[in-house]
């Protein structure tokens, strides 16, 4: 196989959009021999907050904010398009908090009658780098049972929940993925999972009929970037071990082949700051996650506190890390492909540091 490498990254939120700006570099190779990369992004709709949530409520629109950000991501670098769809309105009766990008796959989606037809056009006029897929054209919702056996509807208040969330389901039942979604899973040299929400942007795309099954079938890598940081309540006390079993949990066994851990460290400033707000590094349980017969490879992950001129409050990962990690897991997935067996070595070493942890 001598074309581009294929990578499937599911999720939402800014997780999604931090690998998928990583990757983005990697469309079109910059010297004779380095790989190149065709990206398709799989996106929750279950957002029912912000503005997405008032789009949603008053125009019986899919929630538009997760695609926009992943549009952003894989825009041109610095284009005008791209600063302009992420533009939000900071007064105007009905306008204030709103987003242009919102506005715009709105209006388009009127126009068009079908939101995956608005998402493509939109994409075109942005020209991104990639394909963007809602995870389903069905306008579901979300509902999560709580560890005390009590119901909670909607992303928005599941994410505030401080009990322990048992089970997630989407209503209606029975949402179906697009079949564009099915055929590049099934065509993927590497599926990713994360970073991203656990409860709110990783597992609602699961629990679209027909995503957990097309991944456990596809001939791909499966590998999830585990969070930095847990979230109250939805995450409070979680290991990587424990983020990985719900995922395990709600989409089936042999959802996921490797799970890449952050080794970075954080400042102890950045950790009171957090924990304040009950919130602390995730433990890298090696041997349970092994126990789980999932490979675990190590890095350095964690972006830097400056962004720009502004110092970024917030931990987040590295852009340019976990694509670096991505493209050499999804090069792998290849020659696992290419030779038909999971004992294929990695086509070439990373420049950057990353260790492999057994399986």
């Amino acid at each position: 196989m001598t074309d581009a490498l294929r990578v499937v990254s599911i999720g939402g939120g800014t997780g999604l959009s931090a690998l998928l700006t990583g990757l983005k570099r990697y469309v079109r190779p910059r010297e004779e021999g380095d790989p190149w990369l065709d990206i398709t992004a799989v996106v929750t709709v279950t957002d029912d907050g912000g503005s997405s949530g008032r789009l949603r409520r008053e125009f019986d629109v899919l929630p538009p904010g997760d695609i926009r950000n992943c549009m952003v991501a894989l825009a041109e670098d610095g284009a005008f398009l791209s600063r302009l769809f992420q533009y939000r309105f900071q007064s105007g009766r009905g306008l204030k908090g709103h987003s242009f990008g919102n506005l715009f796959l709105t209006a388009l989606t009127h126009i068009t009658g079908d939101f995956p037809d608005a998402v493509r056009q939109s994409a075109e006029v942005l020209k991104i780098a990639g394909r963007i897929f809602p995870s389903t054209a069905a306008n579901v919702r979300l509902s999560a049972v709580l560890a005390d056996g009590s119901v909670v509807d909607g992303e928005t208040r599941i994410g505030r929940s401080s009990q322990r969330i048992r089970r997630l389901r989407l209503e209606p039942r029975g949402a179906r993925p697009l079949p564009e979604t099915l055929e590049a899973i099934a065509q993927a040299d590497l599926i990713t999972i994360g970073p991203g929400s656990l409860y709110t942007s990783l597992i609602p795309n699961l629990l679209v009929s027909g995503i957990p099954k097309a991944i456990r079938e596809s001939k791909a890598l499966k590998a999830c970037f585990v969070n930095l940081m847990s979230q109250p309540g939805e995450t409070t006390d979680f290991t990587a071990a424990d983020h990985l079993s719900e995922l395990l949990k709600h989409g089936g066994a042999g959802l996921i082949d490797c799970a890449i851990v952050n080794t970075s460290n954080l400042s102890s400033t950045i950790r009171k700051r957090y924990a304040a707000e009950a919130a602390v590094p995730v433990e890298n349980d090696l041997a349970v996650i092994r126990a789980l017969g999932i490979e675990v490879l190590e890095a350095e992950l964690l972006g830097k506190p400056w962004h720009g001129r502004e110092r970024r409050n917030k931990v987040r990962h590295d852009a340019a890390a976990i694509a670096s990690v991505a493209m050499e897991l999804a090069q792998r997935g290849r020659a696992i492909r290419t030779a038909g067996t999971p004992d294929s070595k990695p086509v070439r070493q990373r420049k950057t540091a990353m260790r492999q942890t057994g399986k």
